[in-house]
């Protein structure tokens, strides 16, 4: 960028290309669009998956919002090979903007943009690098968490960091609650970060070697309810895979969906008998109750299978437990 006046760079849109596919993409790739010093030329997303009952293939939330918006499309089944490396090249992006894409990216792809890919990743990196950053750090019990934007290198999000914003993790916070608030907050660190890089006034530094953690992608099987663990760690962990993929439990031959549980202050005077082993169910006229390794935890709302969610209390006077039920 040498020799390059920034005021004429910035009369300038600069090309590019967003990839990205989930929902909470979607601030970013918005604001990108509407801002008159981006030119969104294309967007990069994954193939259309199979979704809904039937699990018929549908676009991603970001490939629905480039068709509305009359973006050309780009769905490759293998982002990384020759056929799309020359692809993407006959673009001619000068930088590649990228939210939750969800594939990782090798050296013949990354050199195509003279700007590189530019990655808004939702952890203050090197912590949580990895799918589930929110929902790690939800369920560690972090109270401080945020945006990084960074130049993607090969390996797993370990490249220099240009930008970061903060967010405080509330105690009822759920993963949906937070990627919600940090989507719209990294959407304007990406642009500033995007801004900055084209002007010439932001230099990248290398991520620190301490304080590196990883938060892979939470399988529907780990986000079953472990009942022996804390009561504290139980209502974090369902937290932190609320909504997706969800907190499931098994009780007596029926699979169910839980939502957050609660620790009560005032369990002792209101709630199940002491002890309550884990698993074991105790239900009142206003509350359904299940032991942990600690303290008991309330539950909020379930959901049957085939049915909707409902108020536990509700739904455990209509299932008509057997006084021996467990969880598990």
């Amino acid at each position: 960028m040498s020799g390059r006046d920034p005021m004429l760079l910035r009369l300038v849109p600069v090309r590019l290309v967003f990839a990205g596919t989930p929902e909470p993409a979607l601030p970013a790739l918005r604001r990108l669009i509407d801002s008159p010093r981006h030119e969104v030329i294309a967007v990069l997303t994954r193939p259309d998956a199979a979704a809904g009952r039937h699990r018929r293939p549908e676009p991603s939330p970001v490939a629905r919002e480039a068709l509305d918006r009359g973006i050309p499309l780009l769905r490759p089944s293998r982002p990384n090979s020759p056929e799309f490396v020359a692809e993407l090249s006959e673009l001619a992006p000068q930088c590649c903007a990228v939210v939750a894409y969800g594939a990782l990216l090798r050296d013949t792809l990354l050199a195509v943009p003279p700007y590189g890919w530019i990655n808004l990743h939702f952890s203050l990196l090197p912590a949580w690098r990895g799918a589930a950053p929110v929902q790690a750090a939800i369920a560690a019990g972090d109270t401080i968490t945020g945006a990084t934007t960074f130049r993607i290198e090969p390996s797993l999000d370990s490249g220099p960091v240009y930008g970061v914003v903060t967010e405080t993790i509330g105690p009822t916070d759920t993963a949906g609650d937070l990627l919600e608030r940090l989507a719209i907050s990294g959407a304007a660190l990406l642009s500033n970060t995007l801004d900055g890089i084209a002007d010439g006034t932001l230099t990248p530094r290398p991520q620190p070697s301490d304080g590196v953690s990883l938060a892979p992608k939470v399988t529907v099987e780990q986000a079953r309810v472990r009942w022996d663990l804390p009561a504290p760690v139980v209502e974090r962990r369902i937290r932190a895979v609320t909504p997706n993929p969800g907190a499931w439990t098994v009780i007596g031959d029926l699979r169910v969906k839980l939502g957050p549980v609660h620790i009560d202050a005032t369990a002792e005077l209101l709630g199940p008998p002491k002890p309550l082993p884990p698993g074991a169910i105790h239900v009142d006229r206003k509350n359904v109750w299940i032991g942990t390794g600690s303290e008991p935890v309330r539950l909020g709302q379930i959901q049957p299978p085939g049915k909707k969610p409902m108020n536990a209390a509700d739904w455990a006077r209509g299932a008509r437990l057997d006084p021996a039920a467990r969880a598990s």
